[in-house]
Protein backbone atom coordinates (compact mmCIF):
# COMPACT_ATOMS: atom_id res chain seq x y z
CA UNK A 1 0.00 0.00 0.00
CA UNK A 2 1.03 3.33 -0.92
CA UNK A 3 0.88 4.85 2.63
CA UNK A 4 2.87 2.30 4.32
CA UNK A 5 5.59 2.90 1.71
CA UNK A 6 5.41 6.55 2.27
CA UNK A 7 5.72 5.43 6.52
CA UNK A 8 8.28 3.56 5.77
CA UNK A 9 11.00 5.43 3.59
CA UNK A 10 13.28 7.81 4.12
CA UNK A 11 14.07 9.23 0.95
CA UNK A 12 16.57 11.69 -0.67
CA UNK A 13 15.66 15.44 -1.08
CA UNK A 14 15.85 14.99 -4.90
CA UNK A 15 12.94 11.98 -4.40
CA UNK A 16 11.29 13.98 -1.97
CA UNK A 17 10.71 16.76 -4.52
CA UNK A 18 9.85 14.80 -7.34
CA UNK A 19 7.19 13.09 -5.30
CA UNK A 20 5.75 16.46 -4.23
CA UNK A 21 5.75 17.54 -8.02
CA UNK A 22 3.59 14.06 -8.57
CA UNK A 23 1.40 14.45 -5.62
CA UNK A 24 0.15 17.91 -6.68
CA UNK A 25 0.26 16.67 -10.14
CA UNK A 26 -2.11 13.97 -8.93
CA UNK A 27 -4.01 16.91 -6.64
CA UNK A 28 -4.83 18.90 -9.71
CA UNK A 29 -5.74 16.15 -12.01
CA UNK A 30 -8.26 14.67 -9.59
CA UNK A 31 -9.78 17.71 -8.53
CA UNK A 32 -12.04 18.08 -11.38
CA UNK A 33 -13.27 14.73 -10.86
CA UNK A 34 -14.74 15.85 -6.84
CA UNK A 35 -18.35 14.70 -6.66
CA UNK A 36 -21.02 15.51 -3.31
CA UNK A 37 -20.25 12.61 -0.58
CA UNK A 38 -23.10 10.10 -1.57
CA UNK A 39 -21.57 9.78 -4.79
CA UNK A 40 -17.43 9.11 -3.56
CA UNK A 41 -16.29 5.80 -4.40
CA UNK A 42 -14.03 6.04 -1.22
CA UNK A 43 -15.95 4.34 1.70
CA UNK A 44 -18.63 3.22 -0.79
CA UNK A 45 -16.85 -0.46 -2.29
CA UNK A 46 -17.91 -2.80 -0.07
CA UNK A 47 -16.39 -5.84 -1.87
CA UNK A 48 -12.69 -3.87 -1.39
CA UNK A 49 -10.77 -3.86 1.79
CA UNK A 50 -11.85 -1.17 3.96
CA UNK A 51 -13.97 -0.05 1.28
CA UNK A 52 -11.65 1.62 -0.17
CA UNK A 53 -10.72 4.40 2.48
CA UNK A 54 -7.16 5.43 2.56
CA UNK A 55 -7.32 5.83 6.78
CA UNK A 56 -9.54 2.91 7.62
CA UNK A 57 -7.02 -0.33 7.71
CA UNK A 58 -7.21 -3.00 5.30
CA UNK A 59 -10.18 -5.34 6.35
CA UNK A 60 -12.24 -8.44 4.62
CA UNK A 61 -15.29 -9.53 6.02
CA UNK A 62 -15.70 -13.42 5.05
CA UNK A 63 -18.51 -14.47 7.07
CA UNK A 64 -21.73 -12.01 7.65
CA UNK A 65 -25.23 -12.01 8.71
CA UNK A 66 -27.76 -9.81 10.65
CA UNK A 67 -25.75 -10.63 13.72
CA UNK A 68 -22.41 -11.03 13.33
CA UNK A 69 -19.54 -10.56 11.06
CA UNK A 70 -16.13 -12.19 11.31
CA UNK A 71 -13.57 -11.56 8.69
CA UNK A 72 -9.35 -10.45 8.44
CA UNK A 73 -7.28 -7.31 8.71
CA UNK A 74 -3.57 -6.63 8.57
CA UNK A 75 -2.47 -3.04 9.71
CA UNK A 76 0.72 -1.69 7.45
CA UNK A 77 3.07 0.30 8.58
CA UNK A 78 1.27 3.07 8.22
CA UNK A 79 -0.47 2.23 11.03
CA UNK A 80 2.56 1.80 13.30
CA UNK A 81 2.46 3.48 16.73
CA UNK A 82 5.87 2.22 17.58
CA UNK A 83 8.41 -0.90 18.06
CA UNK A 84 6.12 -3.11 15.70
CA UNK A 85 2.58 -2.31 17.42
CA UNK A 86 -0.44 -0.93 16.06
CA UNK A 87 -1.15 3.03 16.96
CA UNK A 88 -3.61 2.90 19.37
CA UNK A 89 -5.88 4.99 17.86
CA UNK A 90 -6.04 3.18 14.71
CA UNK A 91 -7.84 0.33 16.63
CA UNK A 92 -11.05 2.51 17.55
CA UNK A 93 -10.95 3.43 13.96
CA UNK A 94 -11.57 -0.21 12.45
CA UNK A 95 -13.78 -0.73 15.67
CA UNK A 96 -15.74 1.90 14.68
CA UNK A 97 -15.82 0.84 10.70
CA UNK A 98 -16.81 -2.58 11.49
CA UNK A 99 -19.71 -2.06 14.02
CA UNK A 100 -21.12 0.52 11.78
CA UNK A 101 -20.97 -1.70 9.18
CA UNK A 102 -22.69 -4.15 11.29
CA UNK A 103 -25.15 -1.94 12.74
CA UNK A 104 -26.65 -1.58 9.06
CA UNK A 105 -27.47 -5.23 7.71
CA UNK A 106 -30.27 -6.87 7.86
CA UNK A 107 -32.17 -3.49 6.32
CA UNK A 108 -31.29 -1.65 9.41
CA UNK A 109 -31.22 2.29 8.83
CA UNK A 110 -28.12 4.25 8.97
CA UNK A 111 -26.75 4.67 12.72
CA UNK A 112 -24.33 6.73 14.30
CA UNK A 113 -21.76 6.06 16.93
CA UNK A 114 -23.05 6.89 20.27
CA UNK A 115 -20.65 5.21 22.28
CA UNK A 116 -17.27 3.38 21.82
CA UNK A 117 -14.62 1.62 24.00
CA UNK A 118 -11.53 -0.38 23.37
CA UNK A 119 -9.89 -2.71 25.83
CA UNK A 120 -6.63 -2.77 24.58
CA UNK A 121 -5.60 -6.58 25.63
CA UNK A 122 -2.10 -7.34 24.25
CA UNK A 123 0.26 -5.86 21.73
CA UNK A 124 -1.84 -5.57 17.98
CA UNK A 125 0.86 -5.92 15.77
CA UNK A 126 1.64 -4.59 12.26
CA UNK A 127 2.25 -6.57 9.07
CA UNK A 128 0.31 -9.40 10.73
CA UNK A 129 -2.90 -11.79 9.95
CA UNK A 130 -5.12 -10.71 12.62
CA UNK A 131 -8.52 -11.93 12.87
CA UNK A 132 -11.71 -10.17 13.82
CA UNK A 133 -14.91 -10.38 15.03
CA UNK A 134 -18.01 -8.41 15.55
CA UNK A 135 -21.56 -9.13 16.92
CA UNK A 136 -25.01 -7.69 18.38
CA UNK A 137 -25.14 -7.81 22.15
CA UNK A 138 -28.85 -6.56 22.06
CA UNK A 139 -31.18 -4.16 20.00
CA UNK A 140 -33.59 -1.97 22.02
CA UNK A 141 -35.76 0.57 19.35
CA UNK A 142 -33.00 2.60 17.69
CA UNK A 143 -30.01 1.73 20.04
CA UNK A 144 -27.91 -0.84 18.59
CA UNK A 145 -24.96 -2.80 21.27
CA UNK A 146 -22.59 -4.40 19.62
CA UNK A 147 -19.32 -5.74 20.36
CA UNK A 148 -15.62 -7.14 18.63
CA UNK A 149 -12.55 -8.45 19.26
CA UNK A 150 -9.01 -8.85 17.21
CA UNK A 151 -7.08 -11.84 17.74
CA UNK A 152 -3.54 -12.39 16.60
CA UNK A 153 -3.58 -16.30 16.41
CA UNK A 154 -5.47 -17.08 19.85
CA UNK A 155 -4.35 -14.07 21.90
CA UNK A 156 -6.86 -11.50 22.30
CA UNK A 157 -5.44 -8.10 21.28
CA UNK A 158 -8.65 -5.53 21.57
CA UNK A 159 -11.97 -5.74 22.52
CA UNK A 160 -14.76 -3.56 21.91
CA UNK A 161 -18.01 -1.84 23.01
CA UNK A 162 -20.09 0.09 21.70
CA UNK A 163 -23.54 1.91 21.39
CA UNK A 164 -25.05 2.79 17.49
CA UNK A 165 -27.98 5.00 17.37
CA UNK A 166 -30.18 4.93 14.67
CA UNK A 167 -30.96 8.17 12.69
CA UNK A 168 -34.69 9.34 12.64
CA UNK A 169 -36.07 9.86 8.90
CA UNK A 170 -34.48 12.88 7.44
CA UNK A 171 -31.48 12.72 10.29
CA UNK A 172 -28.14 13.41 8.42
Amino acid sequence: MFLDRVAAAVPPPDLVNEITKLAAEFNARLQSHEVAEYNQVAGQLIDLPGRAQLLTPAYTVEELDDQRAAGHVRFGRHHLGNNGAVHGGAIPLLFDDLLGRLALVGGRPKSRTAYLHIDYRSITPIDEDLQFEAWFEREEGRKRVLRGAIRHNERVCAEAHGLFVALRPGQP
